[in-house]
């Protein structure tokens, strides 16, 4: 015990130095902002002053270290080294106590091994409970030691339950995953990844990783991170500045396409008029037909459609004077300009200074001195001629133009869409006023591409697009438009693609993102979900049409069940009190249709139970999915009506000089991707993370302090514990254990139901419970 004393007395020190570090970055705030020498020096100081003291203010009195490095050979010979999630300074200008887990000595941590020790004689890990450092576990890696997937600490720091946001993973990143995390800036990634196999948390660290490895590059782009909805956001919140990067810029697809639906708004609403003459099927269909990338080159001709060739001269009165620019120079100023690649509003821009050009060369020409306000002047002059041949626009306008107008759509699509398909996305009769269109969600695509051919809008430096299988063509293009001139990290698994325009393969998404030659990367072994569901999961991947490679698990636990029972909820009930006897969340899921029932039946046994984001039971529940109203990639029946986005009716769009109307879209969930530790805890009821288990062990040390021992609630009633949940939202969620009611249901619920029960079976991370009266859609191994 005496070398844990030492290292708590090591923690001690650390968190001194921390506490020293914070009073010293807030007071540098103070006097930063009187010493700075102009207003933008100020200001930049005083950002990076304040974030600074922001970021070392994130949980203080938390681990300061999760590992050490004894290096015995090499550059950093007879050097230790303590790793954690931040930079620690024991003096100004000294020696660091700790070391940044992304500086690059970190690495070895992660990558070295008994068979290339990278110089390291011994790797130690420390386990912690809550605050309390309460043991470590040594590998002597000079002696051929090498715990790796036996380690104990690892192993429970992966396997403990789920409670509370996610959290980061920088203690347990295997080598693959680092490997992932530290590539360079300039390579776009793609990671396909089964549930639980990490891709997710890989993509937080490799933001993390890029802030700090390449600052100044990403000072001005800086960084998104794009989540399937705001749950997700929600969900991952805590990592990022955990990690120590407190102003990357995290918000969902839907956010940045800029549109909502107002709340009132009918629910198969396309037109004008308040209700719609299309059945449900055919505003599914228009939704599919809006996301195809066609629909690209049918906005861009119906913009430029307004571009006209001139008819006459430009003649401009000048006092008793009179300009005139020729027809002929006029045409070859637009047509001169249509040829060159840049968007609608710079081109208008160049037409009306090309045409002042002309005036003022001219004014010369008689010996005039033209200053600047006499080229303003001309300028006004200029633009009513400029107005007719190359008009200022609005992207709602030219949408709603388009699908207003059925012969402007015919001229648009011709040799595009069929006959049958501009009918379906046509209006039944165009809105009286642009205020009065009622526009859906699948608008959004559209009116963000036209926007996009208007003013290109701000581009960043490096974005993260996670549940990437779900976007469509034309949502890909909204990304590929923030990250044409940086790189992207793409996270997804095809297998769990539930829309109707889900990617069936990598290649094909990753050009609509703009980046087709990203390396794609598959990580295939599942750190959070028990083997015995991955064996289960895997069975289904042959007939959900999508080539991608089997996972194997890490976790040799768990427990997986199957009933078939007449009363079948009377079966769920019992399987839900069973759960309650273990410790962990608890999770009951089943076809959205049965949920209502389902719940009813929960309350009458007495088991307190959640229904998350905003579920209305007072709907009925039916299982088919409006993809028109719903935002892409978040498929929300009837019965599960997310949180509505908060805001007005419209909101300043930075691309454009003008207010742009938004889509109203419920922020529904499609949560987190259920991926490697997104081992979420406030606190934990486990014994410590580093209790004794030599068995396990082919070599190392460890010393502990006695674990606290747990006793599961068995009269609770859930408090809080139990979820009842409808497939449609269980993607990216994960629980301790899992109940799923009737899986013929789900697979029969939507046209990719199969992929929809792939995400179901996938979200228990220790025990799973089928319980069902009609014939499995696959077999369950025994």
């Amino acid at each position: 015990m005496a070398e844990l004393d030492d290292e708590r007395a090591y923690v001690m020190r650390c968190r001194e130095a921390l506490r020293a570090m914070l009073d010293g970055a807030r007071h540098n705030v103070i006097v930063g902002e009187r010493v700075a020498g102009d207003r933008y020096s100020a200001e930049r100081l005083g950002r990076h002053l304040k974030s600074l003291a922001k970021e070392l203010g994130e949980e203080p009195d938390g681990p300061p270290f999760f590992g050490r490095l004894d290096f015995a050979t090499g550059d950093h010979r007879g050097r230790r080294y303590y790793i954690g999630r931040r930079h620690i300074s024991g003096q100004p200008g000294g020696q660091p106590i700790v070391i940044d887990w992304r500086a690059p000595v970190s690495r070895a941590f992660y990558r070295a091994s008994a068979r290339d020790p990278l110089g390291i004689a011994r790797r130690r890990r420390f386990g912690w409970s809550e605050s309390v450092l309460s043991g470590f576990e040594d590998e002597r890696l000079d002696r051929g030691e090498d715990l790796g997937e036996t380690s104990r600490i690892v192993a429970t720091e992966i396997e403990r339950p789920r409670v509370g946001p996610m959290r980061d993973i920088v203690a347990t990143i295997q080598p693959e995953q680092d490997d992932l995390v530290r590539s360079g800036l300039d390579e776009s990634l793609c990671v396909q990844g089964a549930p639980g196999t990490g891709k997710t948390a890989v993509g937080l660290h490799r933001a993390a990783y890029l802030l700090y490895a390449y600052r100044q590059r990403l000072e001005r782009g800086g960084v998104l991170v794009l989540g399937p909805n705001r749950a997700f956001l929600g969900y991952i919140s805590a990592v990022l500045p955990a990690l120590g990067e407190v102003d990357v810029e995290q918000t969902t697809v839907d956010r940045i396409l800029g549109v909502r639906v107002p709340p009132h708004v009918g629910r198969n609403t396309v037109g004008s008029a308040g209700t719609s003459s299309h059945s449900l099927g055919e505003v599914d269909r228009a939704a599919s037909i809006k996301h195809d990338a066609r629909m690209a080159e049918v906005l861009r001709r119906a913009l430029y459609a307004r571009v006209r060739k001139p008819n006459e001269p430009v003649v401009v009165a000048d006092g008793s004077y009179r300009w005139r620019i020729p027809e002929e120079d006029f045409r070859r100023v637009v047509d001169d300009t249509r040829r060159e690649a840049t968007t609608y509003s710079v081109g208008r821009e160049r037409v009306l200074s090309r045409l002042a050009a002309l005036l003022r060369r001219q004014a010369e020409i008689r010996g005039r001195s033209p200053n600047a306000a006499w080229e303003r002047k001309m300028e006004r002059a200029v633009a009513p001629f400029l107005a007719v041949v190359w008009p200022a626009v609005r992207a709602e306008q030219v949408v709603a133009d388009l699908l207003g107008d059925t012969s402007a759509l015919a001229k648009a699509a011709d040799g595009l869409l069929t006959p049958e398909e501009q009918t379906a996305i046509a209006w039944p009769s165009p809105p009286r006023s642009l205020k009065r269109v009622a526009w859906t969600a699948a608008d959004a695509v559209l009116i963000d591409e036209v926007a996009g051919l208007l003013e290109r809008p701000r581009g960043y430096g490096h974005v993260i697009v996670d549940e990437a299988q779900d976007l469509s063509p034309m949502q890909c293009r909204a990304v590929a438009r923030r990250s044409a001139h940086g790189s992207v990290t793409v996270l997804g698994d095809l297998a769990q693609g539930t829309t109707p325009w889900s990617a069936r393969n990598w290649p094909d998404q990753l050009a609509h993102l703009g980046k087709p030659d990203a390396r794609v990367v598959a990580l295939t072994t599942g750190y959070r979900v028990p083997s015995m569901v991955v064996a289960m999961a895997n069975r289904l991947l042959s007939v959900l049409g999508v080539d991608v490679p089997q996972t194997r698990s890490f976790r040799s636990d768990g427990q997986l069940r199957t009933q078939r029972a007449d009363g079948l909820h009377r079966a769920t009930v019992a399987a839900v009190r069973d759960a309650l006897s273990h410790e962990g969340s608890i999770a009951v899921i089943a076809a959205d249709a049965r949920l209502p029932t389902l719940v009813a039946d929960l309350s009458a046994a007495g088991i307190a139970h959640t229904e998350p984001f905003g579920l209305d039971r007072a709907q009925p529940a039916t299982g088919t999915h409006d993809r028109e109203e719903n935002p892409p990639g978040n498929n929300t029946s009837e019965a599960a009506h997310a949180i509505w986005a908060g805001g007005g009716d419209r909101v300043a769009d930075p691309r454009t000089s003008h207010d742009r109307p938004r889509l109203d879209v419920p922020a529904t969930a499609d949560p987190p991707d259920g991926t490697l530790p997104k081992v979420q805890e406030r606190h934990s009821a486990l014994p410590s993370p580093t209790h004794a288990d030599s068995s396990r062990r082919p070599g190392g040390t460890a010393q502990t302090v006695p674990p606290q021992p747990h006793t599961p609630d068995r009269s609770d009633g859930g408090h809080g514990r139990v979820t009842v949940l409808p497939a449609t939202l269980a993607k990216g969620l994960e629980f301790d254990h899992v109940v799923v009611v009737e899986p013929a249901e789900i697979a029969e619920a939507e046209e990719r139901g199969l992929n929809r029960l792939y995400v179901v079976l996938t979200r228990a991370v220790s025990r799973l419970d089928i319980v069902h009266l009609r014939d499995l859609p696959i077999s369950v191994p025994s």
